[in-house]
């Protein structure tokens, strides 16, 4: 078994890494405080050409794997969570779909402006009485003539205020069962009934752009379909399925800026005289984040190659989301602990971490619907 890296890859890495430390580290603070999305910083993410990792060449990306782009997500995730969830949703959420299930004419038209960083991919599936329940879709499309009239409504939909265009699920008819059918489509987001909201006050991630998006009679043509129009559920279950990975990487960055701050501190801190990373009682906590950490991190890499090799990934890739995020969140709480009083304290970012991470054991499937995913993939009784 092989744990080595690829020469491509360690670039990607040591080029993202340095990217993320000179130009978005700098600044997480400041768009925490703010609530700014850094549309700048991703402007230079796609001169660079960290939108397209995963998408081949002829697509407007970069060649890479999804391995790489997972250690790209961790390094951005460690400068900043906001950042890192813009970036791991434009690149998962928003262009993936267009890679998987579009035809050539769409990847054209829409995955190669995604791909260039030209814009930024959003994926509209949540829903004010569906987010667990994604069967629960509300939002219709009905057929008139060549175009399909979309009604409904989403809600906590990442980046649609910086997209040309969102992938939007909505219920279209029944199948021979009865049962609902789900389809994608691809929406302009200058189409005419289209409304996006940005009106979120958030814990965490404050410089990730979150919206609602209401739909109220949108029209968009048939050939905005995208893929079949018969396995749209299917197909957005295997986005959200590669989607946990880059959601793992994240929080792999979020965990380990928090382990390193509070190694740092710990070795700077004095407390009776010596420090405080002296004490027994620092040292098994910095041990467990470190060993957390560390196994969070291959689970990443095990369910990104396990993607690339064509293999199924989706029990992988929910033991990664799922324990990556909690320990993360872990990892977080135990650097404000050692940080003691100064750690509620915002100038010392160990606060701002925790705040990031603990979305992440919500967003693109709970801890408990990932434990719902490992049951059913382990032959657990339904």
């Amino acid at each position: 078994m092989d744990f080595s890296f690829t020469k491509e890859q360690l670039m990607i890495r040591d080029m993202v890494k340095e990217f993320a430390e000179k130009e978005i580290a700098p600044m997480a603070e400041e768009l925490d405080r703010t609530a700014q999305f850094p549309i700048e910083t991703f402007k230079k993410m796609g001169e660079l050409g960290l939108l397209g990792i995963p998408f081949p060449e002829e697509y407007g990306g970069s060649g890479g794997d999804t391995l790489s782009y997972a250690l790209a997500v961790e390094e951005i995730g460690k400068a900043c969570g906001g950042t890192g969830l813009s970036y791991a949703a434009a690149v998962s959420l928003g262009a993936s779909p267009l890679y998987y299930f579009g035809t050539e004419e769409q990847k054209q038209e829409h995955l190669v402006p995604l791909a260039k960083g030209e814009s930024l991919g959003a994926f509209g599936l949540t829903e004010p009485n569906a987010g667990s329940d994604a069967g629960g879709t509300r939002t219709k499309a009905v057929l008139d003539g060549d175009h399909y009239v979309i009604n409904g409504e989403k809600c906590w939909i990442t980046n649609a205020s910086y997209s040309r265009t969102v992938i939007v699920t909505a219920v279209n008819g029944t199948d021979e069962r009865g049962k609902k059918k789900i389809s994608a489509f691809i929406v302009p987001t200058d189409t005419e009934g289209m409304t996006i909201r940005a009106e979120y006050e958030k814990m965490g991630v404050r410089a990730s752009d979150t919206t609602e998006i209401i739909l109220d009679d949108v029209r968009v043509p048939k050939e905005n379909i995208l893929g079949d129009p018969d396995k749209g559920f299917n197909q957005f279950l295997y986005t959200l399925d590669g989607g946990r990975i880059s959601i793992a990487a994240l929080a792999v960055g979020v965990g380990r800026a928090a382990y390193e701050a509070a190694l740092q501190y710990s070795k700077e801190r004095k407390q009776f005289g010596k420090p405080i990373g002296s004490f027994q009682a620092i040292q098994f906590k910095l041990a467990d984040m470190a060993m957390e950490l560390e196994l969070a991190q291959n689970m990443v890499y095990k369910a990104a190659w396990l993607k690339d090799q064509g293999k199924p990934f989706k029990k992988e890739s929910a033991f990664a989301k799922l324990f990556a995020s909690e320990a993360a969140t872990r990892a977080c709480n135990q650097a404000i602990q050692i940080h003691g009083g100064y750690g509620y304290m915002r100038e010392y970012h160990v606060e701002r971490f925790l705040r990031d991470a603990k979305l992440l054991e919500i967003g693109e499937g709970t801890s408990e619907i990932q434990r719902l995913v490992i049951a059913r993939e382990i032959g657990c009784p339904r």
